[in-house]
């Protein structure tokens, strides 16, 4: 279960960056996660709830931004949403896709006090 690293991850580095600003609490932290980053979204926020326990998050709200996926057919140049890293261009039927997004797994923003 590889979200549990990523919720100790999530949380040490806004604990980190809540620090290095003289902050005593986290109010909020924005993420960002993709589509096709392959994470499990209930198994994550089961670990976020565990991980913030005695933590600087522990009041805190977090607030998930969900990137839908998209990507570019390397053969034709179609730009088109992905449902998975497995979809073929709907133009020409190629499976070389480049991803422009949906892969993100990101803290966009914490809000301390």
């Amino acid at each position: 279960m590889h979200e549990l690293s990523i919720a100790q991850s999530i949380v040490e580095i806004a604990e980190q960056q809540a620090q290095s600003r003289n902050a005593s609490e986290i109010e909020e932290v924005e993420l960002e996660i993709g589509a096709l980053a392959g994470i499990e979204i209930s198994s994550l926020e089961f670990a976020l709830e565990t991980c913030v326990k005695g933590t600087m998050l522990e009041n805190a709200r977090i607030v998930r931004r969900d990137i839908a996926g998209e990507g570019c057919c390397s053969g034709c140049g179609r730009q088109f949403p992905l449902e998975n890293l497995f979809t073929p261009c709907p133009a020409c039927g190629s499976y070389a896709i480049k991803v422009l997004k949906g892969k993100e797994l990101r803290i966009k923003s914490i809000v301390v006090k």
